[in-house]
């Protein structure tokens, strides 16, 4: 073992949040900061910089966690795909890079839960300073921030216009924001993409910071539990390459390793219930009921329809020699399908009257894809795939280790549609997307529903199809959730509750889903975390 090495502050992951603590808090020279991350890759990673490369990323384990949910009664007995971003920038080096808040009533929910300082009007400004976007209102977006934020372009592919219009035949106007003042209606992505570069956390936070002497990263980095004297925290316990290694913190600990791996080093750490820890051979060292429950995501079957007609989506260019064209295209001009996001366009609406704001998405995207072994390609078949879910899911589920060994990967139950909001919800979504289909200019250049197929129409009949075939939106949250009832880990200033020197910062926090991808809300989350710990300091 290594001589103990002392820091100011000691950061556990360098994901979407993570990375955020660490530059911020080196950002004034005075703060020494140790960063941990399990992954080896940084932002320069091929696949991670070409914004097509998900699909490449989505699968490999030396990028990805790759990490599986338990069977159960709401995935049909399947396991469902978990993946998680295993290098610097975490999931944000390798999603689908849509960039979306969430609605002004997620984060006043949160205050009302009794979070103060976490109202959208005290969001906003964080929002608003991470960010640089050439669109929209000054009320609401960003100029000068250090993440790159751009639009999707409207005109490269023909069919989009055709749904934006079809949208507004069926009450969805277009809007040019939906980062604005409202969410509702049909509009393009926003996306952490600019000149064709995915623009990670690790690209625009880590590495301006990668210079500074105040920051040591260490790579290759599983984090094995937290040192406790007590009810504090002082430091980490971690292996590079086998070797055990243990750091000193002499201010705070912050963890940020996501929904799954944050309740998992603190439950190895002897944080968490009492009883199944000691069933695991686990001390508990601090009982705390909440870690590892009330696990939420956006449960997403993938609708399919064939589309007729010439150059209408991304399958008519991204096969044979015209994709050798496309990927001619982004090498000169760093344009073209190898340079966008999988999901150019999305829907929010509300699904039955009287509710104040959109409670459901449709995500499109343009192109039909299969599974060729583990490896995701573009179909000779030309259509379009829908991303459909409720947005803010009631079903919770959990996350726990199934054994005192920091390499086994925990259990992930997700209890999929256990509510009737959720099975109600996920009804009128699936029907949303077959009225837009059949609705004017859109339906002349639709053909068959190949998924679920149009025999399906009975409420059991799609439910049972949706509980066979949904996948997850990768939008894992709340499993060390903040707030003040018995089941809440972090309080309002992300401290864990009855601890000292230990906060955690990524979306485990959460006390609920956002409206939408939840990777802007995590990187505000660790820029409001930054901000508390320099505060504090």
């Amino acid at each position: 073992m290594q001589k103990d090495t002392t820091y100011d502050y000691i950061v556990v992951g360098a994901g979407s949040a993570g990375a955020v603590v660490a530059s911020r808090l080196t950002e004034s020279g005075k703060h020494r900061v140790l960063l941990l991350e399990a992954g080896t890759q940084g932002s320069n990673f091929f696949w991670s910089r070409v914004p097509v490369g998900v699909a490449k990323m989505i699968d490999d384990p030396a990028v990805n966690w790759c990490y599986s949910s338990e069977p159960d009664e709401g995935s049909g007995g399947r396991r469902i795909d978990v993946p998680r971003g295993k290098m610097l920038g975490g999931s944000s080096s390798i999603n689908g890079m849509v960039y979306i808040r969430g609605q002004a009533q997620d984060y006043d929910h949160w205050a009302q839960l009794g979070n103060r300082g976490w109202s959208y009007q005290d969001v906003l400004p964080i929002f608003k300073r991470m960010e640089r976007f050439d669109g929209g209102s000054d009320e609401f977006r960003g100029r000068d921030g250090v993440l790159r934020v751009t639009h999707t372009p409207r005109n490269k592919v023909p069919l989009l216009e055709k749904m934006i219009a079809a949208a507004e035949q069926i009450g969805l106007p277009y809007n040019p924001d939906q980062n604005g003042a409202t969410q509702e209606g049909i509009g393009m992505s926003q996306v952490t993409i600019a000149k064709g570069r995915r623009q990670s956390t690790a690209f625009c936070y880590l590495d301006p910071a990668r210079a500074r002497a105040n920051l040591t990263i260490d790579q290759g980095a599983m984090a094995e539990s937290l040192i406790l004297e007590g009810k504090r925290c002082v430091g980490v316990r971690y292996s590079v390459g086998g070797v055990t290694r243990e750091a000193r913190a002499t201010r705070e600990v912050i963890v940020s390793g996501g929904s799954i791996n944050s309740p998992k080093l603190l439950e190895l750490s002897g944080i968490g219930q009492a009883d199944r820890l000691r069933a695991l051979g686990i001390t508990p060292t601090h009982k705390l009921r909440g870690v590892g429950e009330n696990l939420r995501d956006h449960y997403s079957p993938r609708m399919k329809f064939a589309i007729t007609g010439k150059n209408l989506t991304f399958n008519d260019n991204a096969r044979g020699w015209r994709l050798a064209r496309e990927a001619l295209k982004y090498a000169l001009f760093r344009e073209g399908f190898l340079a966008s996001t999988s999901v150019p366009i999305r829907l929010y609406f509300r699904t039955r009257v009287g509710l104040e704001t959109p409670d459901a998405t449709i995500s499109i995207a343009p192109f039909l894809y299969e599974m060729v072994g583990h490896e995701r390609r573009v179909s000779k078949r030309k259509g379009i795939t829908m991303n459909v879910n409720v947005l803010r899911s009631e079903s919770t589920g959990s996350i726990h280790i199934k054994s005192a060994d920091p390499t086994e990967p925990p259990a992930i139950r997700f209890n999929f549609l256990s509510t009737d909001h959720d099975r109600r919800g996920v009804l009128a979504v699936l029907r949303k997307g077959r009225e837009l289909m059949s609705t004017s200019p859109l339906k002349e250049v639709t053909g068959e529903e190949i998924a679920p197929g149009a025999h399906l129409q009975k409420d059991d009949e799609l439910l049972d199809w949706v509980r066979m075939n949904a996948e997850t939106t990768y939008h894992p949250v709340g499993t060390c959730k903040m707030g003040t009832d018995p089941m809440a880990v972090v309080d309002s200033e992300l401290r864990v509750h009855g601890m000292t020197g230990l906060r955690i910062a990524d979306a485990s926090i959460m006390p609920t889903l956002t409206s939408g991808n939840t990777n802007a809300p995590t990187i505000m989350i660790g820029e409001k975390c930054a901000g508390m710990v320099l505060a504090a300091a």
